[in-house]
């Protein structure tokens, strides 16, 4: 599979590790792992999967996950359940990564794409990260599907482009 389009069927078999949240902004508490059956979660859902290069890193903490906190009553307000963020990070990574901006529950969840299983799939990766890159998924059916392939650039995949597309 190359990429995906607007009028696709989100793929079978996908799933992400996360940890749950609890709430605890402690970024060194650690809770377990656990299997997020996206697949499965995005036929009941409108989500949008956001993928990023890397925790942490500049753009994806400057500009990109703070995009998204800032939009995120905007976005709930276009009919979006969730908003995700996957990255090549291990799930305790992503984890820590949300609590230290300040995400206390399930609206915005951070996950591992561990192995960069499903980015590697639809052929969206740069070496062992993922492309930074936006999909819209409403009840299985993907609606909008695009890569940022200017470098530290979100115009694609950040919260006003994606808020023009929903």
């Amino acid at each position: 599979m190359s990429g995906l389009k607007a009028g696709d069927d989100f793929p079978e078999n996908v799933s992400f590790t996360y940890v749950a949240p609890t709430g605890e902004l402690d970024i060194t508490a650690c809770g377990l792992g656990i299997q997020y059956d996206a697949s499965k979660e995005f036929k009941n859902k409108k989500v949008v999967l956001v993928a990023v290069p890397g925790a942490f890193t500049p753009t994806c903490q400057v500009s990109h996950v703070t995009s998204y906190l800032a939009h995120l009553d905007d976005l709930k307000a276009k009919g979006v359940d969730q908003v995700i963020f996957i990255a090549s990070n291990d799930h305790w990574v992503m984890a820590a990564w949300g609590k230290a901006n300040g995400v206390k529950d399930d609206s915005i969840l951070f996950m591992s794409d561990a192995g960069l299983e499903f980015s590697k799939r639809i052929g969206w990766t740069q070496g062992d990260r993922t492309l930074r890159y936006a999909i819209i998924v409403d009840h299985g059916k993907v609606t909008y599907a695009e890569v940022d392939t200017v470098r530290g650039s979100i115009e694609k995949s950040g919260a006003e482009g994606v808020l023009a597309k929903l």
